[in-house]
């Protein structure tokens, strides 16, 4: 449902059939000529769960699309520490810096306020489904940048989310005074793997295909609970940014059982006889052991934009 988002229903390349227990029931935002917020609705056989799926980011680099410059516009505002003021050469976003490593606090709260950024937007779209499912519990969900507005939606009406591969959107949440608190944990999930960069604020500095794309995600701090797949010395993938593809998460990463897939990788790397076992031979107790999927667990102690000063800065 999560890959679907991206795709027109229907779509011959790219869409996941879904088999009979879901329909499409709705479609938001995918006629050629709009370039906003993008997302399905799901409906169980049972009507007794609907799911939005919301779009996430559609990257320049990547081939880009008809949103592509409203999705960079609400990364830069969501994901950045001040208006994307990366450094003197960026443009930034919002009006908010005040030089020296000083930012406005209530500017950057406004500057998330407008009704026709994607929150604005998600927030009305869950209000209506609400009108049209009165019978079904609604579940919000997405991939990247629309994991992150899943979860801001959830956190606001306190429904179930479930989030992939998606930036840090706790500041975000504390900016637009959303309700946070420990109860978050029981209906927010936040899914990622330690190869990407983005959910972990890692795709910066001039190096960074996210920098050189004009992208400031800085964020690392997520609501909820966070289950992570270590893909780095689990699977042995190396830190890049094809690894925060929805579609790599779902076909090499999700595709078969977790501990098999772990132990697959460690013989692969292992030749014979150190692998501990020879070809079609059983590998012992190692080969045994259940490696289990990661526990989902809160995000404790995450510190994010340290080096910003926040507080009431007015323009000189």
């Amino acid at each position: 449902m999560t890959n679907n988002a991206y795709f027109k229903h229907g779509s011959l390349v790219g869409w996941y059939d879904l088999g009979g227990n879901w329909t499409n029931d709705h479609s938001i935002g995918y006629d050629p000529s709009t370039s906003g917020f993008r997302g399905h609705v799901f409906l169980s056989h049972d009507n007794k769960t609907a799911v939005l799926s919301i779009k996430g980011t559609s990257a320049i680099v990547f081939g880009g699309g008809a949103t592509v410059w409203q999705d960079k516009l609400n990364d830069n505002l969501l994901f950045s520490c001040c208006c994307a003021r990366v450094d003197w050469t960026w443009s930034t976003v919002c009006g908010c810096f005040r030089g020296g490593g000083m930012c406005d606090q209530r500017c950057v709260e406004k500057s998330l306020e407008e009704e026709s950024l994607f929150y604005g937007i998600g927030i009305n779209l869950y209000n209506n489904l609400t009108y049209m499912y009165p019978g079904a519990e609604i579940w919000v969900i997405g991939h990247s940048l629309g994991g992150s507005l899943a979860s801001l939606i959830g956190t606001t009406f306190g429904a179930p989310v479930v989030a992939f591969e998606a930036p840090g959107e706790k500041m975000a949440a504390q900016r637009l005074h959303l309700p946070i608190s420990a109860e978050l944990s029981s209906y927010i999930a936040h899914v990622y793997n330690t190869a990407d960069p983005i959910p972990a604020g890692a795709c910066t500095g001039p190096s960074s295909i996210c920098y050189q794309a004009g992208y400031a995600l800085e964020t690392r701090c997520h609501l909820g609970t966070a289950i992570v797949y270590d893909t780095l010395s689990q699977l042995h993938w190396s830190s890049n940014i094809r690894a925060h593809f929805i579609s790599t998460i779902i076909d090499q990463m999700l595709d078969e059982d977790w501990s098999t897939k772990v132990k697959k990788s460690r013989k692969s790397r292992l030749p014979w006889p150190w692998s501990g076992a020879g070809e079609g031979e059983g590998g012992g107790d190692e080969d045994e052991r259940v490696i289990e999927v990661p526990k989902s667990m809160p995000e404790e102690d995450c510190m994010e934009c340290f080096d910003w000063e926040y507080g009431d800065f007015p323009e000189v």
